[in-house]
């Protein structure tokens, strides 16, 4: 298995709700208009390819000076548990910096991963929720 990273290199709608779909990661992958609009308005895209096929992706908003929102980690179950995840964070980093800290929202099933991969767990969010 031959895995290559790519920094913003192009990501299809189609491309992004397959990995969506195959990692588990709920995410609207059916509404490809969504999808395109989620690639077109991020930041950073960071994708683990197995020759023409994306097998994980990292998406981010960031202003590359403070801070950084990691909007999407998603790697493929067939994938999973080979350290693309971590990976796919450690590009994310380098791309940052050291002066930019990264936060994300997880769902409860990732809890335990994000700890192993170098993140630590805060209490002093909020969030308004999406209507759809």
């Amino acid at each position: 298995m031959v895995l290559e990273f790519k920094v913003n290199e192009e990501v299809k709608p189609e491309q992004m709700a397959e990995v969506f779909k195959l990692s588990g990661i709920k995410r609207p992958y059916e509404d490809l208009e969504r999808m395109k609009k989620m690639i077109d308005q991020a930041d950073i895209i960071i994708s683990c390819w197995e020759g023409d096929r994306i097998v994980g992706l990292a998406r981010a908003i960031t202003d590359y000076s403070y801070c950084c929102y990691l909007s999407d980690l998603a790697v493929i179950k067939d994938f999973q548990r080979k350290n693309i995840g971590k990976d796919l964070v450690q590009h994310l980093q380098k791309v940052l910096g050291d002066g930019v800290s990264i936060v994300l929202l997880s769902s409860e099933q990732a809890l335990s991963f994000y700890p192993q991969i170098g993140f630590e767990l805060v209490n002093n969010g909020f969030r308004m929720s999406r209507k759809f």
